[in-house]
């Protein structure tokens, strides 16, 4: 192989390697920048925003569902406020909002759903209501965590592109 050929593959394998770097960089780390109170912030259009915060609210209002459920003793109720925030309330979501997103962000997020889901199929298997509400003590390590590490923002008002 003669020089120029040399050289043309060495400059192939830089941008494939600065490419692929940036791609990891961005799958990590999603649109995000970093916030004053040592969260980060991810940034997205104003649509996506109210959707995930919209998810969240879900969440929210499932935990006092089943919490009143837990503590009347219906574990049926117990089941049905869990499921319906479990795995199957996280299908659909737009591959351009979870581009956005950090993979420990989504990592809770998809925690927390499942959790969601495992406490549906406890609330099957007791009539406890301090066990379903131990569990949800726990299933809610992944919603602190995250308002503990994220805020959400704007792009274009919040920092960043």
């Amino acid at each position: 192989m003669d020089m120029a050929g040399k050289a043309g593959w060495a400059v192939a394998g830089v941008l494939a390697a600065a490419l692929g770097l940036s791609g990891y960089v961005f799958v990590v780390g999603g649109n995000t920048v970093p916030y004053e109170d040592g969260r980060t912030v991810i940034l997205l259009t104003k649509d996506e925003r109210n959707l995930v915060l919209g998810e969240m609210r879900g969440l929210l209002e499932a935990v006092q569902g089943i919490t009143q459920a837990a503590v009347a003793g219906d574990m049926d109720e117990v089941a049905a406020q869990a499921s319906a925030v479990g795995m199957a309330a996280a299908d659909g979501e737009s591959p351009a909002l979870m581009a956005k997103l950090p993979l420990d962000f989504m990592t809770l997020g998809l925690g927390a759903h499942r959790s969601m889901d495992a406490l549906a199929e406890l609330a099957g298997t007791t009539d406890d209501p301090l066990v379903i509400l131990g569990a949800m003590g726990d299933a809610m390590d992944a919603c602190t965590g995250c308002h503990a590490g994220y805020r959400l923002g704007v792009e274009g008002i919040d920092g960043g592109s």
